[in-house]
């Protein structure tokens, strides 16, 4: 990846970390015309971050969280021990004549902190594998799967300027965003050759679509009293799942408002 991109990607990053962050802060200083201009321009921001990555870096599918966070375990290094009896030629494992089992031998055991807990081949294989998966280059998308990811990108914005025209209440802004969504799922459905990342991504978008059972106005007129059902008989008949059923009652009515409107 060049620099520009790593720098979009990185900013892309901040504002998903951050954004929740400065719609409550935005709302409790300047109110809820504050929040929802704050809101506008977070999206805004990141729709014109991923259509360049899209169009202009050809960076294929978005993916969700844009970096990796880092695997230490996976990523550390070889400890130096292993690395000069690899050069003296000294096995680092044997295996038992009945059992077949692979243990490590005691000349290249490294120390305490640097330990893991696998033969020295399968920690080579990950890290290998990991190392792969990461440096494979995403699928070119056509013209078809261009536009099915744009329709993604460009979903928060028109779900957005849906609600400033009809409305929180009216049900066409929750149908134009679940049409969007259905829509580009569909359409880069017919994609083959995608990697691991991305099947990974569409398989969270897929899973993502239950959110609309969380989304007024269908959570206000549908799915509120259900839920709510269904977490009082468990608070009640279960034992030791009030502990998280009763607070999840408490806070959802303020986490459906926040992570749940766009």
């Amino acid at each position: 990846q060049s620099l520009p991109q790593q720098k979009l990607l990185t900013w892309l990053s901040v504002l998903e970390c951050v954004e929740v962050f400065a719609e409550m802060g935005t709302a409790r200083v300047w109110g809820e015309m504050g929040r929802w201009t704050i809101i506008v321009l977070i999206q805004l921001a990141k729709a014109i971050f991923r259509l360049l990555l899209l169009l202009w870096y050809k960076a294929g599918i978005q993916m969700s969280p844009p970096i990796v966070p880092l695997n230490r375990e996976q990523q550390q290094p070889l400890h130096p021990q292993d690395t000069e009896d690899n050069s003296s030629g000294k096995d680092q494992t044997y295996v038992g004549r009945r059992s077949s089992r692979v243990v490590r031998s005691l000349q290249s055991t490294p120390s305490l902190q640097s330990r893991h807990w696998g033969s020295p081949q399968q920690r080579e294989e990950s890290q290998s594998r990991r190392a792969e998966e990461m440096n494979q280059p995403p699928t070119p998308l056509g013209l078809q799967e261009t536009i099915a990811e744009s329709l993604y990108v460009t979903r928060p914005l028109l779900h957005l300027l849906s609600l400033g025209v009809w409305g929180q209440r009216s049900w066409k802004p929750w149908l134009l965003s679940a049409v969007l969504d259905i829509t580009s799922l569909s359409l880069l459905s017919d994609l083959k050759d995608l990697n691991r990342r991305e099947r990974a991504e569409l398989r969270r978008r897929t899973i993502l679509l239950l959110y609309y059972l969380l989304r007024s106005p269908f959570y206000d007129r549908y799915s509120e009293g259900r839920i709510l059902l269904l977490l009082r008989l468990l608070a009640d008949y279960v034992p030791g799942v009030g502990f998280v059923t009763r607070p999840l009652m408490d806070y959802l009515p303020a986490w459906q408002k926040i992570y749940f409107y766009n």
